[in-house]
């Protein structure tokens, strides 16, 4: 046997082996030891190898998925090796076989998927075109089908793996590719990657003599990465992925880019704590089924930059919410009765998928059976009650199966199956009289034993004889000690108890021969019933995805109709201009944790570019910017927004700067990932981008910070000409409009009160004049006596004219104001940058070869002179 372990495992290669022994999965030496550690399992002994004991741990079969769950969380995969042969009809070990292996992407189990999120698999090959670096990526879910592949430079990876966000990612030996914590590596040998063998795999599964009909001639890195990915998981299904029937290319360019800074700042679908709640998936999450909560997941991390695409989606939201929510006697709104039947569907989309893959369980196809038998319903609901609107009609046509499917379930499958074929019951009564035949047979033995009962105690004349059965010993007759001398010279002892005996006679031993032969029969009859069963299903499966697809669709945008709805968002009017005019807009996650939200409005365009906006600390400028990101991001997916109007022009990226954070194994400080983050922004930012900029600057001394503030929201507005958010404490910064017009100053509103400073959270015009920073410390609890000596201190620098000075928001300018305006460090650092400009020029033109010594004095005087 530990032969036979030897050989498995090598097969398995770093992959813990599961080696099923009875009703356990075993594990052997490293294994065991690993495996005990990560599961907390008992670590045991069991024979020896060169003289030293095995170590071994195991789990229970019927308990696995519970241990698999746990070691794939912690990135790790697992070889599941099976007993294939028939212990009783083997010679010597039982014949075994490495079924599948279980892999963090390759996860198809029900009680191993997260069932509001998808487990993506990806592959990467990066190589040389044209002297430049190209990355070219794969992707796939195994749980629905899904493969895509995309090409992108080298600098753009790690923003399209974060939108893509795999949880296991294949790539070749001899590439080193930092992704973070959270995905799981899987080296494999470069050759994988070679571009003839890659197009040969994708040939043979799609049975196609060219890869030009999917798109992919002009993608040969991409086509690579999926050769290799599609060899890879192929290899640990140990099957035909006949369910993944297509590859579609995956343009960049169809979606609204978010780098996954801007991704986490933003709070999409995990909080910056990495918490699920409260986030924007979490807020619009209203679907019933778990396959339109994956949709919408999907959507919300994927915007749409075409806007015929995200207006098909916006207008099937319209027609939901169109429909009356009630009629004049009181009925079920239209709305929440198609919300009421999508509630009764099981995960569709993955059963269909367990269906290719021959892992579906007996209750599933039961709940499938059912479903089915609803769709009728959902279309007939569709066509009356929503006018069937152009993409309605999609949906109806797609949800639209074969009946026959429905009538086949109906037939085979029992009305309450088991949970595993292994344990019978799963087939119905009457789909197949030869099961039903042997059925009757195994089950209908009472009349039989209560006959022989009556024969034996009349034959015997033991009034107390009992004919019983149990698992252990099968069927006997029971008699008591003290009547045992009366038992028949046909009677053979089966077994001896405190107070009774038991026996077998030829004519129940007979009996029991053929009624236990009846049971291993009839579950084997079920075993191959069941197996014909999913060879007719998987000719359907394709029909099944793109049915459960359609249904997604309409569960996502029902749950999207339904907030708009409950929260009164509208419809916002998607434009081909470079702009964003928002009224009153409230933040779609925050609007819902405070008993009233102040709305704002926003207005950016050609003419209006750059927001600065100031405000005391805790004023809500934070909230104001990542509000108008969300409220953009919204628009672009397709769903209502919430404001009283907005108007969104086609957006090409987000970018944001917000918060403070640090790299400290990266060696980079809070500073230096500032620094990084606005470089990121200053390269990749165009006049179609958004960008939040928040606080740039501070992490520094007040000079350079304020230098560095000004320098890069004069470059964002010149040169990037993105339409920008730029919070600021840096109030000499507010003097940008007057030089540059496409430039305004809005603050948001406080006031001071007897009891303290009262934060009005409303966006105003114009500049602010004060952080109220000593107030906000106050109400933190800092002090009363830090309080005042901060307050004396502030006086103190005011009056010496500090760097930063903090002047008194509600009072009119003084004389002395325009003065100390004169002697701002902005204007002399802005002088000084002009100087030192105006300096290189002159030295650039000057030629040393050609000066006499003279005259070479003569500059370095004149130079002196100009430039102190």
């Amino acid at each position: 046997m530990m032969q036979q372990y030897h050989r498995l495992k090598a097969e398995a290669g770093s992959h813990l082996l599961f080696y099923r022994m009875g009703d356990f999965y075993e594990m052997f030496y490293g294994d065991a030891e690993r495996g005990a550690r990560l599961l907390n399992l008992t670590l045991t002994k069991r024979g020896t190898s060169n003289g030293a004991p095995i170590p071994m741990a195991g789990v229970p079969f019927h308990a696995m998925e519970g241990y698999l769950a746990r070691l794939v969380a912690q990135g790790v995969s697992v070889a599941i090796c099976e007993q294939i042969g028939d212990p009783a009809a083997s010679k010597g070990p039982v014949e075994r076989k490495i079924v599948r292996i279980v892999t963090p992407g390759t996860l198809t189990d029900e009680a191993l998927l997260p069932a509001k999120a998808d487990r993506m698999i990806a592959a990467v090959w990066i190589a040389k075109v044209n002297k430049t670096e190209r990355a070219g990526l794969a992707w796939m879910n195994l749980a629905n089908g899904e493969f895509k592949v995309g090409e992108c430079t080298r600098d753009m990876l790690d923003t399209e793996l974060h939108r893509i966000a795999p949880a296991e990612l294949v790539c070749a030996e001899s590439v080193r590719i930092d992704v973070g914590s959270g995905i799981a590596i899987s080296a494999i040998p470069d050759w994988h990657f070679e571009a003839d063998g890659a197009r040969d795999v994708l040939q043979r599964h799609f049975a196609v003599d060219s890869l030009s009909s999917f798109g992919l001639s002009d993608l040969p890195t991409a086509s690579c990465a999926a050769g290799a990915l599609l060899r890879y998981v192929s290899r640990t299904q140990s099957q035909s992925l006949s369910h993944i029937q297509a590859i579609r290319v995956d343009q960049s360019g169809e979606y609204v880019v978010l780098d996954p800074v801007t991704r986490k700042n933003l709070e999409i679908t995990e909080t910056i704590s990495g918490e699920s709640s409260p986030t924007l998936f979490s807020t619009l999450d209203h679907c019933e089924t778990p396959m339109g909560s994956r949709l919408l997941r999907r959507w919300l991390h994927n915007p749409l930059r075409d806007n015929d695409a995200a207006l098909a989606r916006q207008q099937v939201i319209s027609v939901f919410l169109s429909a009356p929510r009630q009629d004049r006697l009181g009925a079920e709104a239209p709305l929440s009765s198609l919300r009421q039947m999508l509630d009764r569907y099981p995960d569709l989309e993955r059963i269909a998928t367990r269906i290719a893959l021959r892992s579906v369980r007996p209750r599933e196809l039961a709940s499938l059976r059912d479903a089915l038998a609803l769709l009728p319903a959902v279309a007939e609901h569709l066509k009356l009650c929503f006018n069937a609107e152009p993409t309605l009609r999609s949906y109806i046509h797609r949800i639209d199966i074969d009946s026959a499917i429905a009538d086949l379930l109906h037939q085979a499958v029992d009305a309450e199956p088991a949970l595993m074929i292994r344990e019978g019951g799963v087939i119905a009564p009457g789909y197949d009289e030869e099961l039903d035949t042997l059925r009757r047979l195994a089950s209908d033995s009472g009349e039989f034993l209560l006959e022989l009962e009556t024969r034996e105690r009349e034959r015997t004349g033991i009034s107390n004889l009992r004919v019983e059965f149990n698992r252990v010993h099968g069927f006997y007759i029971e008699v008591s000690r003290g009547q045992s001398d009366k038992v028949p010279a046909d009677y053979r002892r089966r077994q001896t108890l405190k107070s009774a005996e038991r026996y077998i006679t030829p004519e129940l031993k007979s009996w029991e021969d053929k009624v236990l032969s009846a049971k291993d029969r009839s579950l084997s009859r079920e075993k191959w019933l069941f197996e014909n069963l999913l060879d007719e299903l998987m000719v359907h499966a394709p029909a099944l995805s793109e049915c459960a697809s359609a249904l997604a669709e309409v569960d996502a945008l029902a749950a999207l109709a339904e907030h708009a709805a409950l929260n009164d968002w509208i419809a916002p009017e998607l434009t081909q201009n470079n702009e964003i005019m928002i009224e009153a807009g409230r933040h779609p996650v925050v609007e819902h944790s405070i008993e009233r939200f102040t709305p704002n409005d926003c207005e950016l365009g050609p003419q209006r570019r750059m927001l600065l906006i100031t405000g005391p600390n805790m004023g809500g400028k934070s909230t104001y910017m990542r509000q108008i990101a969300l409220i953009a991001l919204l628009a672009r997916t397709g769903s209502f927004v919430p404001a009283t109007t907005a108007r969104i022009g086609q957006i090409d990226r987000i970018f944001t700067r917000i918060g403070a954070a640090d790299d400290l194994a990266g060696g980079r400080s809070t500073f230096m990932m500032e620094m990084t983050e606005a470089a990121a922004i200053l390269a990749g930012s165009t006049p179609q981008s958004l960008v939040l900029m928040d606080e740039i600057g501070r992490g520094t001394s007040t000079y350079d910070g304020l230098a560095l503030a000004w320098s890069i929201a004069h470059r964002l507005l010149s040169h990037n000409q993105a339409l920008t958010l730029f919070a600021t404490h840096y109030f000499e910064i507010t003097r940008l409009p007057s030089e540059a017009p496409a430039a305004a100053n809005v603050h948001l509103a406080a006031a001071e009160s007897s009891s303290g400073i009262v934060f009005l959270h409303e966006v105003q015009a114009g500049p602010a004049s004060r952080s109220y920073g000593i107030q906000v410390a106050q109400r933190a609890g800092i002090p009363a006596a830090v309080i005042r000596h901060a307050s004396r201190e502030l006086s103190r620098l005011e009056a010496q004219g500090a760097p930063t000075p903090q002047l008194d928001l509600f009072s009119a300018p003084s004389d002395g104001d325009d003065e100390l305006q004169d002697d701002l460090p902005l204007a002399s650092a802005d002088a000084a940058l002009r100087a030192h400009s105006a300096l290189q020029s002159e030295l650039a033109a000057i030629d040393p070869d050609q000066l006499t010594p003279r005259e070479a004095l003569d500059i370095l005087y004149r130079l002196r002179k100009d430039y102190p």
